[in-house]
């Protein structure tokens, strides 16, 4: 008589081959999936739409850490024993070197003629006395300063002095230097919100100046410096990603450093933006950020406590980036960046 093949005594191939579940090319597709979907959205991110919401840009600031789900996904991969999910990984690994891998040695140069600090100080700063005394022991020669506010503006111009006897302020922005400074002038960046980024009423006066032009006598020529304190996001989420005082800065920005007659020129401020954000296009296209050429890492510099994206900048034009870094915290909710540059 034979036996059965459901017998205890037997077990049947095909239910062997369920308990073992499939082969490592088939299990975890949808873990390949999500690899193939990271790896285009990192490859893909500047066609993402950009309209209400401003989605696009979003994705863009906080572009490096989308390669935080790289290691969740071949713990995954690793855990279903899926060949598949793992050799998928291969494309956003790829593209997330091709982006950010250049900026993860340090590519500082020795020497430099000239070292510039850029600090949005915070209107909040418990301690602008305190603030300034660590800007001043950074050895800066061009300090610039973001966020004044009236109350606080006559502290850092009193505990500056000693070690900067030229300096300029508008509105909301400065400038200290050890060099004299000549020609400052206000900017118009197309802003329609108060000082430190709130909109402003109907019946309230012209904004506060946010962002100024000066030139600094240098020995080797004239450097044209821009500061500037480009409009606050903000994410609300019936909205989305709220950018649009921040973009028209931000183009406004592009085109009066784009008409700028100097050859030499400096961008230093607080952006509210990284420069991977295609808000930011008409900025970079004429301007060169120290942080990618010449640092060591992203530089992150916001939220002070834990920072996740570089929204503070120094950007130049006909200069040398020599090094660049993100100096100790300060009363404010912002670290301050520092670089150094040579003729």
């Amino acid at each position: 008589m034979s036996r059965n093949l459901t017998s205890p005594g037997r077990t049947p191939t095909r239910v062997v081959r369920a308990l073992r579940g499939a082969g490592p090319w088939k299990r975890g597709r949808l873990l390949a999936a999500s690899a193939v979907v990271l790896g285009l959205l990192l490859l893909l991110h500047a066609e993402i739409p950009d309209g209400a919401g401003s989605i696009g840009s979003l994705v863009e600031t906080f572009l490096p850490w989308l390669g935080l789900f790289v290691p969740v996904l071949l713990a995954a991969a690793l855990w279903r024993r899926s060949a598949s999910a793992a050799l998928a990984l291969l494309l956003p690994v790829s593209v997330w070197l091709h982006l950010f891998g250049g900026l993860l040695p340090d590519k500082a140069q020795p020497g430099s003629d000239l070292t510039l600090v850029s600090h949005n100080v915070g209107a909040q700063n418990p301690d602008p006395a305190g603030t300034a005394r660590l800007l001043a022991a950074s050895g800066a020669d061009v300090l610039a300063l973001e966020e004044l506010t009236e109350e606080a503006a006559g502290t850092y111009e009193a505990q500056l002095a000693d070690a900067y006897p030229y300096h300029a302020v508008l509105g909301t922005v400065g400038l200290w230097s050890r060099l004299p400074l000549s020609g400052t002038r206000p900017v118009d960046i197309k802003t329609d919100v108060g000082p430190l980024g709130e909109a402003k009423s109907a019946a309230a006066e012209l904004p506060d100046n946010r962002a100024l032009r000066t030139t600094v006598a240098t020995r080797q020529g004239p450097l044209a410096v821009y500061v500037a304190h480009l409009g606050s996001v903000r994410v609300d989420p019936r909205a989305g990603f709220g950018t649009g005082t921040r973009d028209r800065n931000a183009k406004a920005l592009g085109e009066a450093v784009a008409a700028e007659r100097n050859e030499r020129v400096v961008l230093l401020g607080d952006l509210n933006g990284t420069t991977d954000d295609r808000a930011f296009a008409a900025v970079t296209a004429d301007l060169t950020s120290v942080q990618d050429t010449a640092g060591d890492g992203f530089g992150f510099s916001w939220p002070a406590s834990f920072p996740v994206a570089r929204i503070d900048q120094i950007l130049v034009r006909g200069v040398r980036p020599k090094r660049a870094w993100v100096l100790p915290r300060t009363g404010s909710d912002h670290l301050p960046v520092a670089a150094g540059i040579s003729w």
